[in-house]
């Protein structure tokens, strides 16, 4: 049963990262396109791109990832399902290379291969899933002192960076809004698994609906998703998308598998030679992301020839208005 559970929880997050991976790119296109028409991004507090389709579509996209996801952690630990996220990266970044023109490097390939192979070796040594008997008992693993300090630190670092980061440095570090997504993530995806677990034992035939715990999880993930896409959507207006998804998987995921681990106790029944295996294939794919980062990264400042900077570097967004010019994705220049 639980070899079944898993292989399906396998499934449903492979395509989970395929739809967002896509998301992703829509999303980007849709962004730059209505501050193309407005002068006014989302990085700068605007909320135009509600009016462009694309950024709908890749909504809708991302929608269709998220609930194959929230199937996938009623079937299988976080563990297993949150490092499959790397996969979306893979995607985002073949679909930017040729549709964004941002350029994937040969090197960026042996990051994608990293990725792969770190999550095949999380994928043979995940532990199986132990699907609580109600919500109630996901209640008590939620109310145990542990989870809760997380909770309370959690909470405490978003708020002071809402608060005092986010307007003084917001536009110029990335890890300011993808901080912030992270953090809540962490929480989203404990209240998600929590959802999903109640609605597939409601399927089976013990309702969940009548417990007052499952709406007290249905009302974080949804005030923690809003939280999300919100500074989601300012880190992709404001950064170039090949940074944004590698970074904000590798902390999500971080973050998620920490707060899975304290509240769920994925490792408590395995072996510690699994448990290592798994931080090994985690750091692989790590390495991966890292890996994708940093080549592209470096792109050059002063190409040959007489093609310009702007031409050599299609990815990076310049407005200009009157006297003002703001040069997005500043964490280019060291």
């Amino acid at each position: 049963m639980g070899v079944s559970d898993n292989s399906t929880g396998l499934l449903l997050a492979v395509l989970s990262s395929g739809f967002i991976g896509t998301s992703f790119i829509l999303k980007k296109k849709g962004l730059k396109r209505a501050a193309a028409s407005t002068g006014f991004g989302a990085g700068h507090g605007g909320y135009t791109y509600l009016q462009e389709p694309l950024w709908w579509a890749g909504m809708i996209t991302m929608i269709v990832g998220e609930a194959a996801n929230f199937v996938a952690y009623a079937y299988a630990p976080a563990v297993l399902v949150t490092p499959l996220g790397a996969l979306s990266i893979i995607v985002s970044a073949v679909l930017a290379h040729f549709l964004l023109k941002e350029r994937l490097k040969r090197l960026g390939v042996l990051g994608c291969v990293s990725c792969i192979v770190g999550s095949i070796v999380i994928v043979i040594h995940a532990p199986s899933e132990h699907t609580p008997n109600s919500v109630q008992e996901i209640w008590n693993l939620a109310i145990e002192p542990a989870f809760l300090i997380y909770v309370a630190a959690t909470l405490s670092l978003v708020a002071a960076l809402v608060m005092h980061f986010e307007p003084r440095h917001g536009q110029t570090n990335i890890l300011i809004y993808l901080g912030i997504c992270s953090l809540m993530g962490s929480l989203t995806v404990v209240s998600i698994k929590a959802i999903g677990i109640a609605v597939k034992l409601t399927l089976e035939g013990i309702s969940q609906i009548s417990y007052p715990q499952t709406w007290v999880f249905v009302t974080v993930a949804v005030l923690c998703v809003i939280t999300q896409l919100n500074y989601l959507n300012k880190a992709l207006d404001t950064f170039n998308t090949a940074i944004v998804s590698p970074i904000y998987y590798v902390m999500f995921t971080s973050l998620t598998i920490i707060a899975s681990v304290i509240m769920f106790k994925d490792w408590k029944d395995q072996k510690a030679s699994d448990i290592v295996s798994e931080i090994c294939g985690f750091i692989t794919v790590l390495s991966g992301t890292i890996i994708l980062h940093s080549t592209r990264e470096q792109e050059p400042s002063s190409p040959p020839g007489n093609v310009t900077w702007y031409d050599q570097n299609p990815i990076k967004s310049v407005e200009e208005d009157e006297h003002l010019i703001t040069v997005h994705n500043s964490d280019y220049f060291d």
